[in-house]
């Protein structure tokens, strides 16, 4: 009998779950909240865009979170040295300014109390500017660039931070003896290692958030970086040529660590990977299949053999070798705002506490499609995918003075589904086949309207993971392949999922007559995307008179 521990640092919390390598069980599982800041994250009423974390935090929720699930593990009589692997996930890109010795700047006394110094969060969107910097350039001396990251490069991503780092802070720039990763400087912090250029960075990071190529050398060459400022040429000499999968060992577990732990030193740490690429790994990415990580935000991710990868194609988040499973291509999508949305409405619009989200849904469910007159667009935290694009800004059509807060909120969520069918008939446009639908995430396990909604909209039946802590279980998967302790039953990826993936029992079933009304909606719904988002030249005088067509006779209304 053999275990490993799967550690997913997610955006407000960091996880732990040991998982048996026999039985694919989850045999002891901790949690434990980032502290300082809001909820784990620091913000700025100046700069509303601005979203940072502590990398201190990060560690000392790792410990708390790590030490539930051994005490878990140890009271049902099971031995802590058959931990045989350690995965870490995390999620991007949440780059972090380092001295060579992996201190964070966060660390030192001068930094502690200046948030450029510290982990800069994927949903930091302070960076707009700088992302349209680098799209344009690359346009220009690079396409080959962007037709990797889906024809546009996004401020949730490492150049745009660190060079907006470089532009507001040169203080902090130029104390940084280099860049990591969360995904990278957690593995390489539990490993003991204290020279930055040895950490071995991780090819889901590096190749769907830095510009991370293998057929131009790696990172974008010092002749690009150049044209958009010397300094990050000159950084790129103290980044690394060679990012790597995680069947790669980055190091084992330190004295250090296995003290603070209470796991035995020297386990197999495998390179890091990113949080929405893993939670398809525990959901069981394969081809044909179509995972949803539904959170904040959402990441879509989808895998295919390197033979059989379509061509590289617009709209997309990142298409790259080996980024979620070794020897296939990667291919990411997703959305900025869904659980973030729906929060936005019920504790800043609304001033109520989370457990509203219970009352709003209730009353939500009792509605039938097109019965609130509604439609929103859910770009708050701008357009992920397909549009790329972050100066875009969230809408609701059709509210009147009876509008209830129900209703919107039911509205919200289906403008999520919406976005999402967008990026699946994007993909589809690709000439590839989506058999399974599969979603994990917090939110499915605690709102089925969610997720019927999302069968209606979409058309077919989702599937949800058993699990909640998929994501974890994927961490633990990864921890697996980088042991290499047996060869029965680990000889490649696929096989070590069908053993330890969690399965995917519960099925949403569209409703046909819903999702005839829902064909209707989207109709109108992609009139707002392609005029707003694309500047598709379109007449939007029908809508609202069509919404109102739509809330009176919902299967009589065709829309053209």
């Amino acid at each position: 009998m053999a275990f490993s521990l799967g550690l997913d640092f997610g955006t407000s919390a960091a996880r732990a779950v040991l998982l048996n390598l026999l039985t694919g069980e989850m045999m002891a599982s901790g949690s434990s909240a980032y502290e300082g800041g809001d909820n784990g994250i620091f913000t700025d009423a100046k700069q509303p865009l601005l979203a940072r974390q502590s990398p201190t935090a990060y560690m000392n929720a790792l410990e708390r979170a790590t030490k539930m699930a051994v005490a878990q593990f140890v009271e049902k009589k099971l031995d802590v040295a058959k931990i045989i692997g350690i995965g870490v996930d995390s999620t991007g890109s949440t780059p972090i300014p380092v001295k060579q010795d992996l201190r964070p700047l966060e660390a030192l006394p001068e930094f502690k109390d200046n948030l450029n110094a510290y982990a800069w969060l994927w949903k930091d969107h302070t960076a707009v500017n700088e992302a349209l910097a680098i799209t344009q350039k690359a346009a220009e001396i690079r396409p080959e660039y962007l037709r990797k990251c889906g024809g546009s490069y996004s401020s949730e991503w490492f150049w745009s931070k660190v060079w907006h780092c470089l532009n507001v802070d040169p203080v902090v720039f130029h104390a940084a003896d280099s860049w990591l990763e969360q995904s990278d400087f957690i593995p390489a912090t539990l490993a003991g290692i204290t020279d930055v250029a040895q950490v071995k960075r991780n090819v889901c990071a590096a190749g769907h958030k830095a510009m991370y190529a293998k057929t131009w050398g790696g990172l974008p060459d010092k002749e690009f970086l150049g044209s958009l400022d010397s300094k990050l040429a000159d950084l790129r000499d103290r980044l690394y040529d060679t990012a790597y999968t995680f069947e790669e060992i980055i190091g084992t577990l330190s004295v250090e660590w296995a003290e603070r732990l209470g796991i035995p030193e020297g386990i197999p740490i495998a390179v890091g990977a990113l949080d929405a690429h893993v939670g398809a790994i525990g959901a069981g990415v394969g081809q044909g299949k179509f995972v949803k990580i539904i959170g904040t935000s959402t990441c879509d991710i989808m895998a295919f053999p390197m033979e059989e990868a379509p061509e590289d194609f617009p709209g997309v988040a990142g298409i790259v070798e080996g980024s979620v499973l070794p020897q296939h291509i990667g291919i990411e999508a997703g959305q900025a705002a869904v659980g973030d949305l729906l929060d936005w409405w019920v504790q800043q619009v609304l001033g109520e506490e989370a457990d509203h989200h219970v009352v709003l849904t209730k009353k939500a469910a009792a509605l039938k499609a097109g019965e609130s007159g509604l439609l929103a667009l859910d770009w708050n935290n701008g357009n992920r995918n397909i549009l790329g694009d972050q100066q875009l800004s969230g809408l609701i059509l059709g509210q009147t003075l009876a509008t209830k807060d129900y209703e919107i909120y039911r509205a919200l969520i289906e403008a999520t589904a919406f976005g999402a069918l967008k990026i699946i008939k994007r993909v589809e446009e690709q000439g590839v086949a989506i058999k399974e639908v599969i979603a994990t995430g917090g939110i499915g396990h605690k709102n089925e309207l969610f997720m019927q909604l999302y069968a209606d909209v979409l058309g077919r039946t989702v599937k949800l993971v058993e699990n909640p802590e998929t994501v974890a279980v994927g961490a633990a998967i990864m921890g697996a392949m980088a042991a290499k302790k047996s060869s029965e039953g680990f000889e490649n990826i696929g096989m070590v999922q069908d053993r330890l993936a969690v399965s995917s029992n519960k099925n949403y079933v569209p409703d046909a007559e819903a999702h005839e009304v829902y064909q209707q909606l989207f109709a109108l719904y992609s009139a707002l995307h392609d005029a707003f988002g694309q500047n598709v030249e379109a007449n939007l005088y029908a809508v609202m008179k069509k919404l109102i067509q739509l809330k009176l006779h919902p299967t009589k209304i065709k829309i053209d």
